[in-house]
C-alpha cells in the first residue's frame, strides 16, 4: 500500500556511460551542498550492478572524505566478505581506496544473520540509525521486477508512518532469500532521493512506474520528490 504520492522527475541519458557520469556529478555536488550546509555528508548506497562504475568514478574524484558518511539502503544476509554482499562491492570499487574514517562506514551486520537472524539483525542497523536525522542523499536502483532496494512486490514495504526504519526480510524472491532493508517511509527521509535506472532489462518495471502502478520504487515518496536516471527513453 502506498501512503503518500511520489513526485517523479524523469533524466534521460543517451547510454550508460553518459548516466553514470551524470549521476557521479549529481553525488559530488550533493556531497558540497551538504558540507556547506552542515560539515558532513549523509549518502545512502545502493547496491546491485548499476552503481558499480559510478563508484569506481569517485575513488579519483576531488572529495572532503574526512566529512563524508556512508549508509547502505539494503543488505544480503551473506558472509562479510562475500563478493555478492552490496558492502563488498562498494568496498573492492571505491570506499577502500579513500580515505572515508571507518567509523563513518556504517555495514549493516547482515554477517551475524545465521547467528542472531535477520529480525535482529535489522534491530542492530535501527540502533546504529538512532538520531540519525534525514540523509543528504539516497541512491536507489530499480530491478526488472520493479524493486528497489530489499522491497519486492508482494511484500511489506514499510511505508506507514510507524513503519520501523530497518525491515527483516525472509523470502525475497531472489537468492538469498533472507535480507535487511531500510523501509520506504525511512528511505523517504532524505533531502534527495536519485535513481539508477540503466538497461533494456528494466523497461517493463519503468513503463509501470510511469503508469502510476503500485510498485515498491514508487513507494519512496519524499517531500521533495525523486529524481529518476534512465538510460533509455
Amino acid at each position: 500500500m502506498l501512503t503518500g504520492m511520489q513526485t517523479t522527475r524523469w533524466h534521460t541519458y543517451a547510454d550508460a556511460a553518459a548516466l553514470e557520469q551524470a549521476a557521479t556529478a549529481w553525488i559530488l555536488e550533493a556531497a558540497q551542498k551538504a558540507i556547506d550546509r552542515s560539515s558532513a555528508f549523509h549518502l545512502v548506497l545502493a547496491g546491485g550492478n548499476t552503481p558499480r562504475r559510478i563508484y569506481q568514478a569517485l575513488r579519483t574524484a576531488p572529495a572532503d572524505w574526512a566529512r563524508w558518511h556512508i549508509w547502505f539502503g539494503d543488505e544480503r544476509c551473506l558472509p562479510a566478505d562475500h563478493p555478492e554482499r552490496n558492502s563488498r562491492m562498494a568496498a573492492d570499487a571505491w570506499l577502500d581506496h579513500v580515505a572515508i574514517p571507518a567509523t563513518q562506514i556504517h555495514v549493516m551486520p547482515t554477517h551475524f544473520s545465521t547467528i542472531v537472524g535477520a529480525g535482529e539483525t535489522a534491530r542492530l542497523y535501527e540502533n546504529t540509525l538512532r538520531g540519525q536525522g534525514d540523509f543528504d542523499l539516497v541512491l536507489l536502483g530499480l530491478g526488472e521486477d520493479a524493486h528497489t532496494a530489499s522491497l519486492f512486490p508482494g511484500h511489506d514495504w514499510g511505508t506507514s508512518a510507524e513503519a520501523p526504519d530497518v525491515l527483516a526480510v525472509f523470502d525475497a524472491p531472489k537468492p538469498p532469500p533472507e535480507r535487511v532493508s531500510l523501509s520506504a517511509r525511512r528511505l523517504a527521509a532524505a533531502r534527495e532521493v536519485v535513481f539508477l535506472v540503466s538497461g533494456e532489462g528494466k523497461r517493463q518495471a519503468v513503463t509501470a512506474w510511469r503508469a502510476g502502478h503500485p510498485i515498491p520504487a514508487a513507494a519512496i515518496a519524499p517531500a521533495g520528490g525523486v529524481d529518476i536516471l534512465v538510460d533509455f527513453a
